[in-house]
């Protein structure tokens, strides 16, 4: 009888994990995507084939620099 008491009170103190973030993953996972179709769409070669997927997985880097880059900063 005790050992069904003890689990049930590890049961309840568990700590519960809630995730909030599941549009910010869609919408990296369409920016990934359309990446994906411009840079290899670009490529001559197998090989800037693999670079530009290389580039699609760093994306929002490559955003950022380009922008501030672009307001000079």
């Amino acid at each position: 009888m005790n050992t069904e008491m003890n689990d049930n009170k590890d049961d309840c103190c568990k700590p519960k994990t809630v995730h909030h973030h599941g549009a910010s993953n869609a919408i990296y996972g369409l920016g990934f995507v359309g990446a994906c179709v411009y840079f290899i769409g670009q490529a001559a070669t197998f090989w800037l084939g693999v670079l530009g997927f290389l580039k699609a997985l760093v994306w929002p880097a490559l955003l950022i620099f380009e922008l501030l880059k672009y307001l000079n900063m």
